[in-house]
């Protein structure tokens, strides 16, 4: 059974259960008001009897006195008895006189009648045992001139409107079986509508393949399905990250160990006997396989940078990175280097990632400067809400059609490819450190006359989340 249907079980059965409990509950008030009303009765009827005792006759004139007969006459006569009601007369002990139409003739049963004639004081009973059903009775002596002269008695057979409760309780049934009926049918749709984001997950899951993963389920709505929906969508965006980085890695990694690999497989194959010979084959070898070491840890840290454990952020103070990585710098190379404005501030970065960045931003300065004179300056200011990291070059500079270029993988400039240090990774390294830490790299450049590339950080006083751009 799907999901749908269990709901709608659950849903149906929790009403049916709320129905029929609501029924029962309203069955039970109506039969408590309906004995309640019957008490009500007998004490109205007996109540209106004793005020003619004491009253006169309305046919004369002249007080009742002593005659119960023509007291009961009179009392028989105007009065209009309720559903299933009774009311009877004994006179000295005698039945005397009983509403028409009584339900049931009680003055057969000899003991209940001689249990009646014999008080001397107000009782309530009940009978359960009538061809016409159980009956609930009031039987009242009448007490004149100090004695008792006879008793009046008030029967209710209840069954006739216990049978309208039933009735009527029967209607309300019906009617919450009309309504389940119209719930289960309303629900089956409403439910439906409901879970087809689901089926829509379930579609766009099947749909997506390891080398397809553009899929997406549309989000509409701020509910629990929207959410899975929305939680659905980072989820395969994070795996679409993971596969391109995936495949980015092996692509990279088969075209750039390729020419070394070629390289030593090709001297190794010739190497001769010769000492000198092999030593040179052996130097080049060992030069080429280092130089494979350092690829695949360049593409390695470039992959890892898609990990979400990529930084280990901490409130870092950036005038002490600066002069950190100023020291460092010292012994890349032999130029002018400067430590230029370096403002106070305090950011959410990882210290060993910005430390990479930067020396290899230094890095690639003392590559593209060429004498002891040129000029590398570090320093860092705050911006608009940005924190700005900047190394600054007085180098060849780079082409405009180089700039954006320059920050992908095996990428190189136009005097880069001049050099033959270097992997093509360094900047991209540097990029992915400062995509990292949710900012960017910028690079300005005048051909000839320098260059300066910029960290552009957020200064946001909470902990970065990874993979998250500006």
């Amino acid at each position: 059974m799907g999901l749908r249907l269990r709901l709608l079980g659950w849903a149906l059965v929790l009403l049916a259960v709320a129905s029929l409990s609501s029924v029962v509950v309203i069955r039970q008030v109506l039969l408590n008001q309906l004995e309640n009303r019957i008490t009500t009765d007998m004490r109205q009827e007996v109540g209106e009897f004793r005020r003619l005792v004491g009253g006169q006759d309305p046919a004369t004139g002249r007080p009742f006195g002593t005659d119960l007969r023509a007291i009961a006459d009179t009392y028989l006569l105007r009065n209009e008895p309720q559903t299933g009601e009774a009311v009877l007369v004994f006179v000295d002990g005698i039945f005397y006189r009983a509403t028409a139409d009584m339900p049931y003739d009680l003055t057969g049963d000899v003991a209940l009648v001689g249990r009646w004639t014999g008080l001397t004081d107000s009782v309530y009973g009940q009978i359960s045992d009538t061809p016409a059903g159980s009956a609930r009775w009031l039987a009242v002596p009448l007490v004149i001139d100090g004695a008792v002269r006879g008793h009046v008695v008030v029967a209710e057979f209840g069954a006739e409107r216990r049978a309208e409760i039933d009735r009527a309780v029967r209607l309300m049934t019906l009617a919450c079986l009309l309504v389940l009926v119209v719930v289960a049918a309303g629900g089956y749709l409403a439910m439906g509508r409901a879970l087809r984001p689901l089926r829509t997950v379930t579609d766009t899951a099947r749909a997506i393949e390891e080398t397809d993963l553009s899929g997406r389920i549309p989000v509409t709505g701020t509910d629990e399905v929207a959410d899975l929906a929305a939680t659905f969508n980072a989820m395969v965006g994070r795996l679409e990250r993971a596969f391109a980085a995936q495949r980015a890695f092996l692509s990279d990694a088969g075209h750039e160990l390729r020419t070394p690999i070629t390289i030593v497989r090709g001297h190794l194959e010739v190497m001769g006997d010769d000492p000198a010979e092999r030593s040179d084959t052996i130097a080049l070898v060992t030069d080429e396989l280092d130089r494979m070491n350092r690829l695949v840890d360049d593409l390695l840290m470039l992959a890892k940078a898609e990990q979400p454990d990529f930084l280990q952020p901490e409130l870092l103070d950036v005038a002490d990175l600066l002069h950190d990585v100023y020291a460092k710098a010292l012994a890349l190379g032999d130029r002018d280097w400067r430590l230029g404005p370096v403002e106070q501030i305090t950011v959410w970065a990882d210290r060993q990632r910005l430390t990479q960045a930067l020396t290899q931003l230094a890095q690639n300065a003392v590559q593209y400067t060429t004498e002891p004179t040129d000029q590398i300056e570090l320093s860092a200011h705050q911006a608009d809400g940005r924190v700005l990291l900047a190394v600054k070059d007085t180098g060849v500079g780079i082409e405009f059609e180089d700039r954006q270029r320059i920050f992908d993988r095996f990428a190189r400039g136009e005097h880069g490819r001049q050099r033959a240090e270097g992997s093509g990774l360094g900047l991209a390294i540097v990029a992915a450190i400062a995509y990292a830490h949710r900012g960017t790299v910028a690079v300005d450049s005048i051909p000839g006359a320098g260059s300066t590339f910029t960290l552009v950080l957020p200064a946001d006083p909470q902990p970065p989340q990874p993979g998250v751009p500006l």
